[in-house]
Formats: structure tokens, C-alpha cells, sequence
């Protein structure tokens, strides 16, 4: 893309708005970082709550989700102990085998590795998975911990947060005017688009919002915040060809235990944004039957997850509910 051509200018008001940056955080100085050594450690379940939970109140801590089969672990592993040892200290490596340890991925719902997950504050505060180049887990740490130096990067992160703050609280408008202006000082900026895609599916405009990731390049078409849109215009489109919600009620008060019926309400709730009762329809049908289409109810769930991402409440909600529905 280029920042003179960019075709969104015009798509909510005039994206050429300006945007107030906020303050980075304070770098962590290198005689105050923790010695290389102490940054990078392995865990097992029994030390999981040290090591991770009470851990991450004093800084964040990642969790590499690894096992010794796995091949694109073995290229993680090098980059990640790299970018950790280099960030000197904002952040620390914790690495757990799942196959001698599976229990704590499984509460995750963890289903692929290798898979990140970065722990603030004892809570799961968001994640990746697969073997990311370099340049994609340093931006992930200056996301979680704050960037090394108050630069425009960070500056454009503070913008996006913000942005993603108004969408949420449903100023389309207000959004769209942010990630238009990171647009245009970083045209290649994926989390701004995938933004502004959020905004037009917001407004009902699926179809502008599937043109704007239409021929997208490569890595920026890979990116999470990209096919976290293009996944949820999926599951738009597949709601639409599930029926009406007020047959598919009543069928269920026929007969609860209908398990497709309800199925299919779950996903049409998932699309009408109520997600918590989408969850719940899901770990119902787990409740009564983990078999039905194979324990498709769970993995629909995860793709739920994947959609609304790690921070959403009814993410939060539903991973609880999941975890004490699996492991009670």
C-alpha cells in the first residue's frame, strides 16, 4: 500500500485526522535489566503458579507452549531467547513441554504449537502461535511490555489501542477516524486495517470490508489481526445460511438436547454479538455430549476464542467456563 493511495480515506469522515500520541513507557535501562541468564527458564505444572502467575504481577512472562517433536518449536526456540535476552529484562521466557506437562496448555485450549501465550499481571493477557519471524515477536513484546524507546511505533500502537477502545464501545466513527490516521503515517499498518475492516463490518458494509483485505501482500494477508476479520466475514457468511434463529429456539424447546439445532443458534448468536450466550449454547452441548460431530462444539469454541481474541470478556468467560467444564 502507499500512505498518497490509500483507499480508505474517505470510507467513515475524513481519515486524514491527526491523533494525540500518548507517552511511551520508560524503557528499562540496561543496568537495571536482570543478567541474561535469569530471563530464560523451563517449568512444569507443579511450578506453573510460581513461575508464570505470581511471576508475571513483577513483569510479563511469556510461555512457549513446546514439544521436542515438533519442528517449527525447534525454529521458534532460537529467535524467541534471542528477542528475550535482548529486550534486557521488560520481559521473561518461561518454556513448558506439553508433552511431559499437558495439562495447563489443555486448560488454555491450546490446540496447535508451538503457541505463545504472554501472562500480565496473573491473567493471559494475549498471544501467537506458530514460528513468527523475529520482527513480529519483537513487536509482540513492545505490545506487551512497552517499546525500548518512545518512537513513532509506539506512538501508532497507543493510537490503535484507543481506536480499538472506541470500537468497542461503538463509536464507529471515532475508530475509523484513528485507524485511518495510522494509515496514513504507516500504510502497511495490518492492525489498522484489520480495524477499519471492523468498522465496516460494524456498519454492514461486509462486502467493502472484504475488498479492503482482498490482494493484500503475503505476510501482511497472514497476519493475526488480518485473519482474525477474514474469519469472522466467514462465520457472517455462514449464519446467514443456518436458518431462523426463532425456529432454531423453538426446536430446542422441543427437544434441548438438539444438539444441531443448537449448534446453529450458537453461531448466529456469535455473528448477532451476543457471545457469551453463543459460549454458552457451545459448552452446553459439551456438558451433555463430547462426541457430537467429533467434539465439534469445542472446537467451534476455539475458533470463537480465536475471533474475539485473548483480551475479550467473553473470551475471559468462556476459557473459565471451558477449563472447568474439562478439567473439573
Amino acid at each position: 500500500m502507499s500512505g498518497n493511495d490509500n483507499p480508505y480515506s474517505n470510507s467513515f469522515g475524513q481519515m486524514s485526522a491527526t491523533a494525540s500520541y500518548g507517552n511511551a513507557p520508560a524503557p528499562v535501562s540496561p543496568a537495571a535489566a536482570p543478567p541474561a541468564g535469569g530471563l530464560i527458564k523451563d517449568t512444569t505444572t507443579a511450578a506453573f503458579t510460581k513461575d508464570v502467575i505470581e511471576e508475571s504481577r513483577n513483569q510479563p512472562v511469556l510461555v512457549d507452549f513446546w514439544a521436542p517433536w515438533c519442528g517449527p518449536c525447534k525454529q521458534l526456540t532460537p529467535v524467541i531467547e534471542k528477542v528475550v535476552n535482548e529486550a534486557q529484562g521488560r520481559v521473561k521466557l518461561v518454556k513448558m513441554n506439553i508433552d511431559d506437562h499437558p495439562s495447563i496448555a489443555g486448560q488454555l485450549g491450546i490446540q496447535s504449537i508451538p503457541a505463545v501465550i504472554a501472562f500480565v499481571g496473573g491473567r493471559p493477557a494475549d498471544g501467537f502461535m506458530g514460528a513468527v519471524p523475529e520482527s513480529q515477536i519483537r513487536e509482540f513484546i513492545d505490545r506487551i511490555a512497552g517499546p525500548a524507546g518512545a518512537d513513532q511505533a509506539a506512538e501508532i500502537e497507543a493510537v490503535i489501542v484507543e481506536a480499538d477502545g472506541l470500537l468497542a464501545a461503538g463509536d464507529i466513527n471515532g475508530a475509523a477516524q484513528l485507524y485511518g490516521a495510522v494509515m496514513q503515517a504507516d500504510p502497511d499498518n495490518a492492525k489498522a486495517l484489520a480495524g477499519m475492516a471492523q468498522c465496516m463490518i460494524a456498519a454492514n458494509q461486509h462486502e467493502r470490508a472484504r475488498e479492503a483485505l482482498s490482494e493484500l501482500p503475503e505476510e501482511m494477508a497472514a497476519d493475526p489481526a488480518i485473519q482474525a476479520v477474514v474469519k469472522k466475514l466467514e462465520q457472517i457468511e455462514e449464519a446467514r445460511k443456518l436458518g431462523d434463529p426463532v425456529a432454531l429456539e423453538q426446536a430446542l424447546a422441543a427437544n434441548p438436547d438438539d444438539h444441531e439445532a443448537r449448534l446453529k443458534l450458537a453461531k448466529i448468536r456469535n455473528v448477532e454479538g451476543l457471545r457469551d450466550e453463543a459460549a454458552d449454547h457451545l459448552l452446553y452441548i459439551m456438558r451433555k455430549d463430547r462426541t457430537f460431530d467429533d467434539d465439534g462444539a469445542r472446537r467451534q469454541l476455539l475458533q470463537f476464542f480465536e475471533v474475539w481474541g485473548f483480551k475479550d470478556p467473553a473470551s475471559v468467560s468462556g476459557r473459565r467456563k471451558l477449563s472447568a467444564l474439562l478439567f473439573s
